[in-house]
């Protein structure tokens, strides 16, 4: 297995020192699939304060856990002490770890058989539950036993359907069997967790494995009316283009808008998402006409973006066929048409060099102005639109 040079080098490092130190989790996996790994992470014999006195700089990110950031050329590699867990007080995290020199009692304490394995080039890869057994085989399935898994840890219950997503697996029976059984304490995890997990599904090459969600039980917590829209919702995510606007809005745009706000809610989104995807579900029975006048307003009400967004979903979920619309709206931007205040010639320093001062009253004038240009695209010229503005000032 190919490892990057610095992850070697603080292999080597830890080795030297005497302490055993392995690549382990989803960076083996992943390289394994021959996958680009987003990070590796490392697991050692050493204590914390020893993996500190090996190395020039070092963050405390969470030592108590046994874990401290080790920084190479300005990147961060996290180098976690061989640990096992206590109990799991909150369903999430362990109360207490204790520190161990077995890497197997490591391993044995991670969610899934994928990614409880570990590698060195010295000891090879580190297999004890048959991960790549289950990889060859594409499952997901628990270390272990796996009720013990998804009580200890109830977003492991999220994280077996994020992971088959992501990869195209199935769900090994005994795994979805303790998932479905404990989904329940899905309750006494962050809005935001669940959050996060839910947009890795919905963002993966499988989104359509939201059913698996309503199976186990965990949708009531993410969104309790899908089973009212779920085989629409499934063929709109199967159809949306990998983007998090748009699988969202096929997620949601049959429930309406005031689900959609309350799935928002209940999940703590940021505004910039909830109100795209909003306008986006208010919007979506729009007529798109080619008429220019009619697509220059369109976009300043919209945004140059949004309005692509509303295209694609029309086009790639409703099946509109929307060649024209398509082609006059590049007409419009190869002819430099204004669409927006941006875009005026006419700007508010103008109008307070003419005496206005700034306020309402110029805000007003600046989207009067812009309404003219709209309507009128020659006018978009700061003569034209000084004479325009001096005559409503005058009047």
């Amino acid at each position: 297995m190919k490892l990057p040079e610095t992850v070697e080098m603080i292999l080597d490092i830890l080795r030297r020192a005497g302490y055993p130190a392995y690549a382990v989790g989803g960076c083996v996996r992943d390289t394994i699939l021959g996958r680009e790994p987003n990070d590796w992470d490392i697991t050692t014999s050493a204590r914390p304060e020893e993996v500190k006195k090996c190395f020039r700089r070092t963050v405390d990110t969470g030592i108590a856990h046994g874990t401290v950031t080790v920084m190479i050329r300005k990147k961060g590699y996290e180098v976690t002490t061989f640990r096992i867990d206590g109990q799991y007080g909150d369903a999430r995290h362990p109360d207490n770890v204790v520190f161990t020199s077995d890497l197997r009692e490591d391993l044995l304490r991670r969610d899934f058989t994928i990614n409880a394995m570990a590698y060195s080039h010295e000891s090879g890869l580190v297999d004890p539950f048959g991960g790549q057994e289950d990889l060859r085989k594409k499952i997901v399935r628990a270390v272990g036993v796996p009720v013990e898994r998804f009580t200890e840890d109830a977003l492991r219950v999220l994280r077996c359907v994020r992971f088959a997503a992501q990869l195209g697996f199935s769900i090994d029976p005994k795994t979805y069997d303790a998932a479905k059984e404990l989904s329940r304490n899905l309750g006494k995890i962050s809005a935001e967790r669940i959050r996060e997990e839910f947009l890795k599904i919905l963002l993966s090459a499988h989104p359509d494995y939201t059913a698996k969600l309503q199976e186990i039980g965990a949708m009531p917590f993410i969104y309790p009316s899908y089973r009212e829209i779920q085989n629409e919702a499934e063929r709109a995510l199967l159809l949306a283009p990998e983007d998090k606007v748009l699988r969202l809005t096929a997620f949601l745009y049959q429930g309406g808008v005031k689900a959609a706000e309350a799935f928002f809610d209940r999940l703590k989104f940021d505004n910039d998402t909830r109100n795209r995807v909003l306008h986006l579900i208010r919007h979506k029975d729009a007529a798109l006409g080619a008429e220019p006048r009619s697509l220059r307003k369109f976009l300043s009400v919209f945004g140059k973006e949004d309005v692509d967004k509303l295209l694609l979903f029309h086009e790639k979920i409703l099946g509109t066929d929307l060649t024209e619309v398509r082609r006059e709206l590049k007409g419009i931007e190869e002819r430099g048409e204004c669409t927006s205040l941006k875009e005026l010639a006419l700007t508010g320093n103008d109008l307070t060099a003419m005496g206005m001062k700034p306020g309402r009253e110029m805000g007003a004038l600046l989207h009067e102005l812009l309404e003219a240009v709209i309507e009128e695209p020659k006018l978009n010229t700061k003569e034209k639109l000084k004479k325009i503005a001096e005559g409503r000032l005058q009047g």
